[in-house]
């Protein structure tokens, strides 16, 4: 990492849910929560619980120095609504196979 850039991942038993209108695209009590230096707190949700049959890939590919290049997933109504990195670097590979959209809801228990 560069000085000062950190990046941890923890692995949380936190209740998430990603909902657009009516569908429910993503619920998990597993996720994966990033924080990183100048960036929100995310989280990555496993594979399994996403809906992907849903997501269509985009063309769409952004370079992170510090996780490497992200693919971005869309809706009919939503243009690269989700990323992940299918090969991230060795320092985040926890990532690898997870799901992160940009609005996320906490549910309370």
């Amino acid at each position: 990492m560069a000085k000062g850039h950190t990046i941890t991942i923890e692995q949380t038993t936190v209740h998430v849910r990603v909902a657009r209108g009516d569908d429910v695209l993503a619920e998990s009590r597993r996720p994966l929560v990033l924080r990183e230096t100048g960036c929100p707190v995310r989280y990555y949700l496993p594979e399994e619980d996403v809906r992907t049959d849903l997501l269509k890939p985009s063309e769409t590919h952004t370079y992170c120095p510090f996780k490497g290049t992200a693919s971005y997933w869309s809706l009919p109504d939503a243009q690269d609504l989700v990323w992940g990195y299918p090969e991230p670097k060795d320092e985040v590979a926890q990532i690898k196979g997870h799901f992160c959209f940009y609005d996320t809801e906490v549910v309370e228990a």
